[in-house]
Protein backbone atom coordinates (compact mmCIF):
# COMPACT_ATOMS: atom_id res chain seq x y z
CA UNK A 1 0.00 0.00 0.00
CA UNK A 2 1.44 2.98 -0.77
CA UNK A 3 2.07 5.85 2.05
CA UNK A 4 2.14 9.44 1.20
CA UNK A 5 5.32 11.64 2.94
CA UNK A 6 5.59 15.42 2.77
CA UNK A 7 8.66 16.54 3.43
CA UNK A 8 9.30 19.87 4.79
CA UNK A 9 12.53 21.73 6.11
CA UNK A 10 12.10 23.57 9.28
CA UNK A 11 11.58 27.33 8.94
CA UNK A 12 14.49 30.19 9.04
CA UNK A 13 16.85 30.49 11.82
CA UNK A 14 19.23 32.93 13.14
CA UNK A 15 21.87 31.29 11.39
CA UNK A 16 20.75 31.08 8.14
CA UNK A 17 21.59 34.80 7.07
CA UNK A 18 25.19 34.12 7.09
CA UNK A 19 24.40 30.24 6.55
CA UNK A 20 25.65 28.69 9.38
CA UNK A 21 25.67 24.85 10.01
CA UNK A 22 23.07 24.66 12.84
CA UNK A 23 23.43 20.62 12.87
CA UNK A 24 22.48 19.62 16.11
CA UNK A 25 22.57 22.70 17.81
CA UNK A 26 19.85 24.39 19.21
CA UNK A 27 18.82 27.30 17.35
CA UNK A 28 15.43 29.23 17.03
CA UNK A 29 13.36 30.17 14.38
CA UNK A 30 13.35 33.91 13.09
CA UNK A 31 10.26 36.02 13.24
CA UNK A 32 10.33 35.15 9.52
CA UNK A 33 10.78 31.39 10.06
CA UNK A 34 7.30 31.43 12.60
CA UNK A 35 5.90 32.93 9.37
CA UNK A 36 6.85 30.44 7.47
CA UNK A 37 5.37 27.64 9.85
CA UNK A 38 2.34 29.60 9.97
CA UNK A 39 2.46 29.01 6.26
CA UNK A 40 2.91 25.68 6.60
CA UNK A 41 0.11 24.79 8.74
CA UNK A 42 -2.44 27.28 6.63
CA UNK A 43 -1.16 24.53 3.65
CA UNK A 44 -1.78 21.51 6.24
CA UNK A 45 -4.90 22.55 6.68
CA UNK A 46 -5.93 22.96 3.07
CA UNK A 47 -4.35 19.83 2.21
CA UNK A 48 -5.10 17.53 5.18
CA UNK A 49 -2.56 14.77 6.33
CA UNK A 50 -3.62 11.63 8.81
CA UNK A 51 -0.12 12.48 10.99
CA UNK A 52 2.61 14.46 11.31
CA UNK A 53 6.00 13.76 12.27
CA UNK A 54 8.40 15.48 13.31
CA UNK A 55 12.84 15.77 14.65
CA UNK A 56 13.40 16.41 17.93
CA UNK A 57 15.59 19.47 17.42
CA UNK A 58 13.19 22.48 18.85
CA UNK A 59 13.49 24.77 15.46
CA UNK A 60 11.73 21.69 13.47
CA UNK A 61 9.19 20.97 16.98
CA UNK A 62 8.41 24.85 16.53
CA UNK A 63 7.82 24.73 12.53
CA UNK A 64 5.29 21.66 13.04
CA UNK A 65 3.20 23.05 15.60
CA UNK A 66 0.98 25.02 13.27
CA UNK A 67 -0.14 22.30 11.12
CA UNK A 68 -0.54 20.23 14.46
CA UNK A 69 -2.73 23.20 15.79
CA UNK A 70 -4.82 23.18 12.55
CA UNK A 71 -5.28 19.79 11.81
CA UNK A 72 -5.69 18.64 15.72
CA UNK A 73 -2.94 16.31 15.15
CA UNK A 74 -0.32 15.61 18.44
CA UNK A 75 2.88 15.28 16.45
CA UNK A 76 5.41 12.06 16.78
CA UNK A 77 8.92 12.94 17.71
CA UNK A 78 11.45 11.32 16.18
CA UNK A 79 14.73 11.07 17.19
CA UNK A 80 16.32 9.11 14.13
CA UNK A 81 15.24 12.56 11.84
CA UNK A 82 17.80 14.84 13.69
CA UNK A 83 20.32 16.88 11.81
CA UNK A 84 23.62 15.65 10.96
CA UNK A 85 26.57 16.33 13.35
CA UNK A 86 28.32 19.09 11.47
CA UNK A 87 31.38 18.69 14.45
CA UNK A 88 34.13 21.39 13.90
CA UNK A 89 31.54 23.12 11.58
CA UNK A 90 28.66 23.86 14.05
CA UNK A 91 27.77 27.32 14.11
CA UNK A 92 30.18 28.27 11.85
CA UNK A 93 30.61 28.84 7.95
CA UNK A 94 32.00 27.06 5.07
CA UNK A 95 34.30 29.81 4.09
CA UNK A 96 35.27 30.39 7.40
CA UNK A 97 36.51 26.50 7.61
CA UNK A 98 38.14 26.68 4.32
CA UNK A 99 40.22 29.70 5.53
CA UNK A 100 42.06 27.90 8.10
CA UNK A 101 41.71 24.38 6.09
CA UNK A 102 41.39 25.49 2.44
CA UNK A 103 42.11 21.68 1.22
CA UNK A 104 39.93 20.11 4.06
CA UNK A 105 37.16 22.44 2.37
CA UNK A 106 37.61 21.68 -0.65
CA UNK A 107 37.82 17.90 -0.50
CA UNK A 108 34.18 18.16 0.99
CA UNK A 109 33.17 20.17 -1.94
CA UNK A 110 34.04 17.36 -3.92
CA UNK A 111 32.95 14.75 -1.87
CA UNK A 112 31.60 15.44 1.15
CA UNK A 113 30.57 11.88 2.18
CA UNK A 114 34.15 10.65 1.72
CA UNK A 115 35.73 14.04 3.29
CA UNK A 116 32.99 14.68 5.98
CA UNK A 117 34.26 18.05 8.58
CA UNK A 118 36.38 16.69 11.65
CA UNK A 119 34.38 15.42 14.45
CA UNK A 120 31.02 15.21 12.09
CA UNK A 121 28.72 12.09 12.14
CA UNK A 122 29.65 10.32 9.14
CA UNK A 123 26.95 11.20 6.34
CA UNK A 124 26.40 7.42 5.80
CA UNK A 125 25.22 7.00 9.34
CA UNK A 126 22.70 9.53 9.56
CA UNK A 127 21.73 8.81 5.54
CA UNK A 128 20.80 5.15 6.88
CA UNK A 129 18.82 6.25 10.34
CA UNK A 130 17.05 8.83 8.72
CA UNK A 131 15.79 6.66 5.61
CA UNK A 132 15.34 4.11 8.09
CA UNK A 133 13.02 6.57 10.39
CA UNK A 134 10.81 7.05 7.15
CA UNK A 135 10.42 3.88 6.54
CA UNK A 136 8.94 2.76 9.83
CA UNK A 137 6.98 6.21 9.10
CA UNK A 138 5.05 4.25 6.29
CA UNK A 139 4.65 1.38 7.19
CA UNK A 140 2.84 2.77 10.48
CA UNK A 141 0.74 4.59 8.25
CA UNK A 142 0.24 2.68 5.50
CA UNK A 143 -2.25 4.00 2.54
CA UNK A 144 -2.21 7.58 4.37
CA UNK A 145 -0.26 11.25 3.78
CA UNK A 146 2.01 12.41 6.36
CA UNK A 147 3.71 15.46 7.15
CA UNK A 148 7.51 14.96 8.08
CA UNK A 149 9.55 18.09 9.34
CA UNK A 150 13.09 17.66 9.43
CA UNK A 151 16.17 19.11 8.46
CA UNK A 152 18.23 19.73 5.15
CA UNK A 153 21.06 18.12 5.09
CA UNK A 154 19.39 15.05 6.79
CA UNK A 155 16.63 14.94 4.39
CA UNK A 156 18.96 15.75 1.45
CA UNK A 157 21.25 12.62 2.70
CA UNK A 158 17.85 10.42 2.54
CA UNK A 159 16.36 11.53 -0.49
CA UNK A 160 19.61 10.14 -1.79
CA UNK A 161 19.55 6.92 -0.24
CA UNK A 162 15.94 6.06 -1.27
CA UNK A 163 16.14 7.08 -4.44
CA UNK A 164 19.91 5.28 -5.46
CA UNK A 165 21.73 8.47 -5.90
CA UNK A 166 25.08 8.16 -4.72
CA UNK A 167 25.45 9.94 -1.62
CA UNK A 168 28.55 11.83 -2.22
CA UNK A 169 26.06 13.96 -5.30
CA UNK A 170 23.72 15.23 -2.29
CA UNK A 171 25.05 18.91 -2.87
CA UNK A 172 24.80 19.07 -6.44
CA UNK A 173 21.43 16.80 -6.92
CA UNK A 174 19.99 18.57 -4.49
CA UNK A 175 21.35 22.01 -3.61
CA UNK A 176 19.05 22.82 -1.12
CA UNK A 177 15.59 21.96 0.34
CA UNK A 178 14.08 25.61 1.34
CA UNK A 179 12.65 26.25 4.58
CA UNK A 180 8.99 25.08 5.08
CA UNK A 181 8.93 23.88 1.38
CA UNK A 182 6.73 20.75 0.80
CA UNK A 183 8.57 17.82 -1.22
CA UNK A 184 6.67 14.93 -2.35
CA UNK A 185 7.66 11.42 -1.80
CA UNK A 186 5.50 8.08 -2.15
CA UNK A 187 6.91 5.26 -0.88
CA UNK A 188 5.38 1.25 -1.19
CA UNK A 189 7.32 -1.28 -0.32
CA UNK A 190 10.79 -0.88 -1.20
CA UNK A 191 9.46 1.69 -4.26
CA UNK A 192 10.53 5.36 -3.56
CA UNK A 193 8.91 8.04 -6.11
CA UNK A 194 9.94 11.92 -5.52
CA UNK A 195 6.95 13.50 -6.88
CA UNK A 196 7.57 17.41 -5.77
CA UNK A 197 10.31 18.95 -4.66
CA UNK A 198 10.30 22.57 -2.92
CA UNK A 199 7.14 23.14 -3.47
CA UNK A 200 6.31 26.31 -1.49
CA UNK A 201 3.34 26.91 0.74
CA UNK A 202 3.00 30.72 0.73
Amino acid sequence: MTTTLLLARHGRTIWHAENRYAGVSDVPLTDEGRAQAQALGLWAAAHPVDAIWTSTVSRAVATADPACRALGLTPHREPALRECDFGVLEGRTLAEFAAEHPERAEAFRKDPVSYPFPEAEDPRTAATRGANALRRIATAHAGERVLVVAHNTLLRLVLCSLLSIPLGEYRRVFPQLRNAAVSEVRMEDASTALLSLNVPCG
